[in-house]
């Protein structure tokens, strides 16, 4: 079955803030072109899932909106990662101490003091092993965290030792990857 990973079009905040799990919106207007690309390529029927958060939601309604064979649920479990405190700062300003707190101990610890790395795959892989109609697409539509979560998962690998491990690449704003998955 392939999976669908969209991102989100680009939130409205400055560049260089850490925003995880704050709901901000979206640019419509990036987000209207990433839902038009979008609704040319995606296949009938297929299951479409979106992250709660609105920039998110915008480009579910507006794929929607489209492709009306296409309807949506939202998943909050398909939300980013919640930086807790370090959330709306700069991710600049955040220090050197915290950062070397979290890759010393990359999969437990909480970093901004809410959610850690175990826990956020945990949250994914639980949506990821949910069953699907053999053979239906599913497209997920997301945040870059979640995508490189499921870049994980996709390779059968549930634990990290390292922050190395962590993927560094994802779509950009508005794009999409594909991943095989077994039903």
């Amino acid at each position: 079955m392939t999976l669908w990973l969209v991102r989100h079009a680009q939130p409205l905040i400055e560049a260089g803030v850490c925003y995880g799990a704050l709901d901000l919106p979206a640019d419509v207007a990036a987000t209207r072109a990433a839902a038009r690309a979008l609704a040319e390529v995606l296949p009938p029927a297929a299951a479409v899932i979106s992250s709660s958060l609105q920039r998110c939601e915008l480009l579910a309604q507006t794929l929607y909106g489209l492709r009306p064979d296409l309807p949506y649920k939202t998943e909050v479990r398909l939300r980013e990662m919640n930086f807790g405190c370090f959330e709306g700062q700069r991710w600049d300003c955040i220090g050197a101490p915290a950062y070397a707190a979290w890759t010393a101990d990359f999969w437990q610890h909480r970093f901004g003091g809410v959610e850690n790395v175990a826990d956020f795959l945990s949250r994914v892989a639980s949506v990821w092993d949910a069953p699907v109609r053999p053979g239906q697409p599913q497209v997920w539509i997301t945040h870059a965290g979640v995508i490189r979560a499921a870049t994980l998962l996709s390779q059968g690998i549930r634990q990290l030792d390292q922050a190395q491990q962590w993927p560094a690449g994802a779509p950009g704003f508005g794009q999409w990857c594909q991943l095989s998955r077994q039903p």
